[in-house]
Order: C-alpha cells, then sequence, then structure tokens
C-alpha cells in the first residue's frame, strides 16, 4: 500500500469519527432527588442565597481550597457567587426563585453556560428535592463526547449535596 492511499484512508477515518461524534446527544439533563424531612421553603431559602448555598455546596467537600466570592444580593434573583476550583472557574447566579424551585444560570466559561434547578416539594408527608442540571453542549465534538459520561461525573456531587441539605435542614 503506497502513501498517498494510507493518507486517504487516514483522512477518511477522521471525517467518518468526527461526523459520528456529531450523532451524539446535543442537550444533557442530569438529576438526582432525595426525600428528607425538611420544610420546602427552607430548602428554598437556603438555595436561593449566596451565603445559604455554601451551607450545602457540594464542592467545598470536594475542594477544600474551593474559592467562593459572593456578589449581587444575600437572596433572590442576582445573587450568586463566583468560584475557583481544583476543576475550574466560573459563576454561578439566580435566575429565578419561585415557591417550589429555584434555578441557576451558571458560566463556566469555554465549557458552556449549564442551567441547574433545585425544587422541593411535599410528597407524602416529607419534602422531596431534585437537584438537576440541563446543557446544550453545541456542536463541539469533544464536548459530545464528554457528554456521554457527565451524569457519572456530576451526578455524585448532587447527591453529596442533597445529602447535605438534609443536614443543613435537619
Amino acid at each position: 500500500m503506497n502513501f498517498k492511499k494510507i493518507a486517504i484512508y487516514s483522512a477518511c477515518g477522521v471525517a467518518a469519527l468526527a461526523v459520528g461524534t456529531l450523532a451524539l446527544p446535543r442537550h444533557v439533563s442530569i438529576e438526582r432527588t432525595a426525600v428528607m424531612d425538611a420544610a420546602p421553603e427552607a430548602v428554598i431559602e437556603l438555595a436561593a442565597s449566596n451565603t445559604g448555598y455554601q451551607a450545602f455546596n457540594p464542592y467545598k467537600d470536594l475542594d477544600p481550597n474551593l474559592r467562593v466570592e459572593m456578589f449581587g444580593p444575600a437572596f433572590g434573583v442576582g445573587s450568586g457567587f463566583a468560584f475557583e476550583s481544583k476543576d475550574g472557574a466560573g459563576q454561578q447566579t439566580v435566575a429565578s426563585v419561585s415557591v417550589e424551585q429555584v434555578v441557576f444560570d451558571l458560566d463556566l466559561g469555554p465549557l458552556g453556560q449549564p442551567t441547574q434547578a433545585i425544587s422541593a416539594v411535599v410528597v407524602d408527608g416529607a419534602t422531596e428535592v431534585t437537584w438537576s442540571m440541563d446543557m446544550d453542549l453545541g456542536m463541539n465534538p469533544v464536548f459530545r463526547v464528554m457528554g456521554l459520561f457527565m451524569d457519572g461525573m456530576i451526578g455524585p456531587n448532587f447527591e453529596l449535596g442533597l445529602a447535605n441539605i438534609a443536614d443543613v435542614t435537619a
């Protein structure tokens, strides 16, 4: 086989791989739920506050050197914090607050701008708290491949955060 054929086959293989990654899902959703003995309004109050969020922030457990700088009002829309950790930097801002849910806008720079939410509703006399994240991976083939592993990477962090919420509100 000559060099020209090898180059053509290699180029075709790379092109097929690139096109194949674009067939992967563009949107990723991650969700974890826990049932706890906490008043839903207590969960929402913590989540909608830049200082309250730090009481259960799972990333503080995962990175003792996590740096957090608060900004905006102490509570409600616009409340937020910038962070820098061993895994990266960004900021999180409360985008909306309702009786049952707090929605956050995240800015992770070149890694994207996912949306997170923490909801708390009464179910059978207890509070069901759900932590979710939705992210558009765009057309980046590397991000789309990473999207296959996002639930396994982020889900345990949400589980830790839910356990922290249960401890803080107990």
